[in-house]
């Protein structure tokens, strides 16, 4: 079986001995090349590719490997069908995702000088030139570094390769609106920065540029001191450029998971990681949505080829981190109108908004500003457009739901001062084991906090919200939102990931306000729960235990039927 691409973004390492399995996106090189834009914008949430691909193109496109590019590129479709640029440029390539945001600003601005230097050393010394880099030391700016480059290689025709442009200047903002825009405002060195890339594609120096990111905010901040790239970002033509489509995953599993395990039911496992990684939409007329490939790389490593089973672990923690890091964003603006759109889309599983052009930092941050922050972080994507320009949004998929979950808990815990997620892993290993009693007991606390502070606007889907997201944090089982099973919809079922879980579980909630009959709640629940017992797509889950909760400014009452 080949190596799977997880954790790898070069090309040539991954072409060379053609020992991975690799999806093929070069026909995005020559679509490119014939939409007529010479300097480029593509934003994609974390882990999409975006990396592996401008790896492809810097391979494609540079001088210096004109004498491989058989080896390289010889099974794909641009190497069968070769576009006139290939192997025609010098290639100058910054990568911003490796500055330390933790330690100030003077050790960000250090930092982004580095990596510039770094770059122009690296083309310094690819192409021939006799510079030292302890000549460059000497220059104490980024936009010094940058003009003096320029100035050597006023000759040279360069495609410039930018990643993660955003990625450092997204850090800032979580932390300090203020500090970003000294950054990006006039005389601010990322400002600077691409004042200079400017002036180079005008003297023709710089004759291409491909940029990626995962926000527009930066680059909108920017404005006319870098208004010369096209965002191509949510174009129909390039939905699928990072990412993989249903037909690409069906395509890496036969290649790994089921080429070593025959036996397995192929349409369930497709189904179960669709679940999980699928969703996404950039552009509502595009055919297909597409999955993180990262995650769905992550699952086929990590698949257990010896028992033929799924992974423990769904999320992979460093992707986890990487999600939970730019989740620092939502407390961009009001934090409060931030929270409130979060807990919307939580309650209601959709949000309705626009998909703005532009971000303008000095005015107030709209909800709809936010709403293209958490679409384009890849935390909602289109549903459907419900008229020209007006979206309805969605939570993609399973992963995403679940950070958001989590994310629910750590706010309640920050908003009303108490601890819950300390010992929920404690907590939800008990229940996994059929004591449910410690669950009771965590959730009859949070409940009756939350109540007294807020009983006016508690309801029954508010007391969902919180079950669910202590739920989330039960990584051995599925935790299933009103699942549809024969036309009825449960609350919320907790189904094990693994066969070995002893035990599955299916809760009905209610909720009961002052003047509500609670006798009269209580058997109407009784009785729908006795209804879901009776649909076969319930009686067929194994080890099943059903509980009511009926819940009120009180607390919970667990009543198992």
């Amino acid at each position: 079986m080949k190596k799977i691409i997880y954790g790898e973004s070069n090309f040539k390492k991954i072409k060379i001995n053609n020992d991975y399995l690799y999806i093929d996106k070069t026909n995005y090189i020559e679509k490119l090349e014939n939409i007529n834009e010479s300097f480029m914008i593509f934003l994609r949430p974390r882990r999409f590719g975006k990396s592996l691909f401008l790896s492809t193109l810097q391979y494609y496109y540079d001088e210096n490997s004109a004498h491989e590019f058989d080896a390289l590129f010889h099974d794909t479709y641009i190497g069968k069908n070769p576009t006139p640029l290939k192997s025609s440029y010098r290639i100058l390539f910054f990568e911003f995702s490796g500055i330390n945001t933790d330690s100030g600003m003077e050790i960000i601005y250090e930092g982004f000088k580095d990596n510039i230097k770094s770059a122009i050393y690296r083309y310094f010394s690819n192409y021939g030139y006799d510079i030292s880099r302890e000549s460059l030391n000497s220059i104490e700016t980024p936009t010094g570094l940058l003009k003096y480059f320029f100035d050597v290689v006023e000759n040279d025709s360069i495609y410039l390769l930018i990643d993660e442009y955003d990625q450092f200047a997204n850090a800032i903002l979580a932390y300090s609106m203020e500090d970003f825009l000294k950054i990006v405002s006039k005389g601010g060195f990322v400002r600077s920065f691409y004042e200079v890339i400017k002036g180079a594609t005008q003297t023709g120096t710089v004759q291409k540029m491909f940029i990626t990111g995962v926000t527009p905010i930066t680059l909108d901040s920017l404005s006319s001191g870098f208004n010369i790239v096209s965002n191509i970002s949510n174009e129909e033509n390039f939905n699928e450029m990072a990412g993989f489509t249903q037909e690409e995953v069906a395509y890496s599993l036969e290649e790994s998971i089921f080429k070593a395990c025959s036996d397995i039911d192929k349409d369930e496992l497709l189904e179960k990681i669709k679940t999980w990684y699928n969703g996404y939409l950039f552009n509502v007329n595009a055919n297909n949505r597409v999955y993180n490939s990262t995650l769905v790389n992550y699952f086929i490593s990590k698949y257990d080829y010896k028992r033929c089973t799924m992974p423990t672990k769904m999320l992979d923690v460093n992707v986890a981190s990487d999600y939970r890091a730019i989740m620092k964003l939502f407390n961009i603006g009001d934090s409060e109108q931030n929270f409130k759109i979060l807990e919307d889309l939580i309650e209601g599983n959709s949000l309705t908004g626009v998909i703005k052009d532009r971000y303008d930092l000095n005015r107030d941050f709209t909800s709809d500003d936010f709403i293209t922050l958490i679409y384009s972080m890849g935390f909602i994507t289109i549903k459907d457009e419900i008229v020209d320009g007006l979206y309805e949004f969605k939570i993609p998929n399973y992963v995403i739901k679940m950070l958001y979950f989590n994310y629910f808990t750590v706010e309640l815990e920050r908003r009303n001062e108490f601890k819950i997620t300390k010992s929920i892993g404690k907590i939800l290993t008990q229940l996994l084991l059929g004591d449910t009693k410690p669950f009771e007991e965590q959730l009859n606390e949070v409940i009756k906090v939350l109540s007294n502070r807020d009983h006016m606007g508690f309801d029954e889907k508010y007391f969902q919200v919180i079950a669910l997201s202590l739920f989330s944090f039960a990584e051995f089982y599925f935790i299933e939102s009103q699942p549809e099973k024969n036309k009825k919809y449960p609350d919320i079922l907790l189904i094990g990931r693994d066969v070995r879980v002893p035990n599955n579980y299916l809760f009905e909630l209610k909720w009961v306000k002052g003047n509500d009959n609670y006798e009269a709640i209580k058997k109407d629940g009784i009785k729908q729960v006795e209804g879901y017992l009776k649909l076969d797509k319930v009686k067929n889950i194994p080890k099943l235990r059903s509980f009511l909760l009926i819940g009120s400014k009180d607390g919970v009452e667990f009543l198992e039927i």
